[in-house]
């Protein structure tokens, strides 16, 4: 996604559940893999614009609409799906990744605190950092 600068918001949910939101989404409970995950973030499909949420390696639902921060702090070259991340991760404990369309940057949120222009590794850290369990 990010090489073809295909903007994606991807939550991982952790133990606050998002059912909330799932509710309100498309249906999917499918196996995580990138040919899902591109077909659902490419332009002009139904569900482009929304986030996919991930329960238990499963992609519950695609085109999943989050509340936005209301921080007056965040940079202004920051989009709608960066600002609904960051509003997601204040609320729950999930992890969201954003891959910015217009740049291709990955950034991480969670605890109200967005990672800009990660690398693959440094992504791979936070997930396993974050989402690793005994």
């Amino acid at each position: 996604l990010s090489k073809r600068h295909i903007g994606a918001l991807i939550t991982i949910e952790k133990e606050d559940s998002l059912n909330t939101f799932i509710e309100k989404a498309i249906p999917l409970n499918s196996m995580v893999n990138q040919e899902i995950l591109t077909t659902i973030f490419t332009p002009g499909t139904a569900c482009h614009d929304g986030a996919v949420i991930i329960r238990k390696n499963r992609i519950m639902c695609a085109g999943a609409y989050f509340p936005s921060t209301d921080k007056y702090d965040v940079p202004k070259f920051l989009g709608t799906r960066h600002r609904a991340a960051i509003g997601i991760s204040e609320r729950y404990d999930a992890l969201t990744i954003v891959v910015s369309e217009e740049t291709g940057n990955v950034s991480v949120t969670s605890s109200g605190v967005i990672n800009l222009e990660l690398t693959i590794e440094r992504l791979e850290e936070m997930l396993d950092a974050h989402l690793y369990t005994k």
